[in-house]
């Protein structure tokens, strides 16, 4: 139950963040809240949530409480409106030699796969704290937009 709360929880700040930001603001806040890059992280082939970033970066949750900026080699095709993604490992494993593939779009549509450039640990507290702060200047902005009744 917790874990569906979490992910109804990201899946809504991920929302909010999209209505208003654009792709260029969001990954610039994820880049503010990413780490030094590493080689490579952690992946049995199950993915806990993704979110396109522009078309050449995603973050990809593998825990609830995990995440990582992919920073891809070049702009990767459909990634911005892909219901799903695949990503290739070795042995458990995902590195800068790996791939992202966006699925869907229906029968014989044939995705590229993508190169991972950098693989960069989200801390998600700070950028969660960051989301609300920006939810609550909007939110302080509409409301001295609104007329006094």
């Amino acid at each position: 139950m917790k874990r569906l709360f979490l992910l109804c929880a990201l899946a809504a700040l991920s929302a909010c963040a999209t209505t208003k930001m654009s792709s260029t603001e969001r990954l610039a806040m994820y880049r503010d809240h990413a780490a030094a890059p590493v080689k490579d992280f952690s992946y049995f082939g199950s993915l806990n949530g993704w979110q396109p970033l522009g078309d050449s970066a995603l973050a990809v949750w593998t825990k609830p409480n995990e995440a990582y900026l992919l920073d891809l080699a070049g702009p990767c095709q459909d990634l911005e409106f892909a219901p799903a993604i695949t990503i290739s490992s070795m042995m458990g494993r995902v590195t800068n030699f790996d791939r992202v593939r966006p699925l869907g779009g229906g029968s014989g549509v044939m995705r590229m796969s993508c190169r991972i450039k950098t693989i960069s640990p989200l801390d998600l507290k700070s950028l969660k704290a960051a989301e609300k702060e920006m939810r609550k200047a909007e939110v302080e902005a509409r409301q001295e937009g609104e007329p006094a009744n």
